[in-house]
């Protein structure tokens, strides 16, 4: 997996004056677990851009005044209800021999038959999957590959096992499905619409000449 460096500076202080200080300089507290001790440092806000907002997953390596650089994830943020701004960021320490959970991006691959032949329409009901491995068998992506899925068909987390790391869902959990489309079912019901108004003038019809030879 693919990491991104951040520079942090360790806090003297964590109180809120110096915690209110830090955010006016558009730099973002930040506390480091999965030691003996939390570290307490700050960092540049815009150095959370390629962390933060990216769909994909990524460890860090956080560089500690230059002299310290320590491998970890990244395990909460907090931001401002209203500006958006990074209020607080938790990460955690990662060790070689220790598992360590995260979030990881659903990739889909190939062309489902239920969407291509049939007329579905392909639902992703999960984008992100929590994984838990080793760092070293921490997966880029979760690939999903549709090239058999027909309409009517799903894939679970059961079907996506992988000996390198588990699924933190429950193994009936629907990452994708294809169900028929919306349109495809006004068709249907324009159709039998259609059909109901010439059975009911045919039995007018009926009657009306049945009417007349009567008369």
């Amino acid at each position: 997996m693919k990491s991104i460096t951040i520079k942090g500076s360790k806090r003297e202080s964590v109180g809120k004056v110096a915690t209110k200080a830090l955010r006016n300089a558009d730099k973002v507290p930040c506390v480091l677990y999965g030691s003996e001790n939390p570290l307490h440092f700050s960092a540049n806000e815009l150095d959370f851009s390629k962390l933060v907002y990216t769909p994909n997953a990524h460890t860090v390596v956080l560089d500690i005044d230059g002299n310290q650089k320590i491998n970890a994830i990244l395990q909460d943020i907090q931001f401002h209800p209203v500006s958006d701004k990074i209020l607080h960021v938790d990460f955690y320490q990662l060790s070689d021999d220790k598992e360590v959970s995260m979030d990881i991006p659903v990739q889909i691959e190939g062309s489902s038959p239920g969407v291509m032949l049939e007329g579905g329409v392909l639902v992703i009901s999960k984008r992100k999957l929590k994984v838990k491995a080793l760092p070293k068998n921490l997966p880029d992506f979760i690939n999903v590959d549709i090239s058999k899925l027909k309409l009517g068909n799903k894939i679970s987390t059961v079907d996506l096992q992988s000996e390198a790391y588990s699924f933190l869902h429950p193994d009936n959990t629907v990452v994708c499905k294809v169900r028929t489309s919306r349109a495809s079912m006004s068709i249907s019901s324009g159709v039998d619409d259609a059909e109901t108004p010439e059975e009911g003038a045919e039995a007018t019809a009926e009657e009306a000449e049945g009417a007349a030879n009567e008369g």
